[in-house]
């Protein structure tokens, strides 16, 4: 039997199904909340209802766009380079790689990556839409930026296999040692693929 009422216990649970939050950390906001202004609550109340009924998914890209949108920004930015595509796994890469202001083409977001383990095959991602995207035409390049890890891996490899045969380079993000990394503290994985992508100075 719980010494905590019903709504509380209840937001607690809630909170304790989102990503990286554990028991504690569940209490410690539950209980923040409680203590805070109404109107606070309220609004973070508001926000999650519009989350959900004002954002919808880009028909081009599959990013996260608001609802009625058929497009979302990039997409329908006239100054982006149309035939330079950068393949993500979920659409927060696509706000990291914004950030740097460095990349002027167009995205697809997957919304995740191969995982057999876990269930998560081709169909299961925008894998398909990427496809057809490739077959209308005017893409020259693809630019897959999957994690590097097990998973981005698997689905760079099956991107390769499955675009290989269209006429669209394919290219994948270099990886290697991070700016201001020591050498000591980097593992093997890593140091061996600075070794293979190095640049002539």
């Amino acid at each position: 039997m719980s010494v905590l009422p019903d709504p509380l216990e209840r937001l607690i649970l809630a909170l304790e199904r989102l990503p990286g939050i554990g028991p504690k950390t569940a209490s410690r906001l539950a209980f923040y909340l409680l203590k805070a202004p109404a109107e606070f609550s309220s609004d973070i109340a508001d926000a999650l209802k519009m989350v959900k009924s004002g954002t919808a998914f880009c028909h081009r890209c599959f990013n996260i766009t608001d609802a009625g949108r058929e497009e979302c920004v990039v997409c329908a930015d006239p100054k982006r380079d149309k035939s330079v595509v950068c393949v993500v796994e979920d659409p927060l890469d696509m706000v990291a790689l914004e950030k740097t202001d460095g990349f002027k083409g167009l995205y697809h977001v997957l919304h995740g990556a191969l995982s057999p383990i876990e269930g998560i095959g081709p169909d299961d991602i925008k894998i398909y839409e990427l496809e057809e995207r490739v077959k209308s035409g005017g893409i020259e390049e693809i630019i897959v930026a999957t994690n590097p890890s097990m998973e981005g891996d698997a689905t760079a490899l099956y991107l390769q296999q499955r675009l290989g045969k269209y006429p669209v380079k394919l290219t994948r993000l270099a990886r290697g040692l991070p700016v201001g990394g020591d050498l000591e503290y980097a593992d093997q994985s890593t140091l061996l693929r600075a070794l293979a992508g190095r640049q002539e100075l």
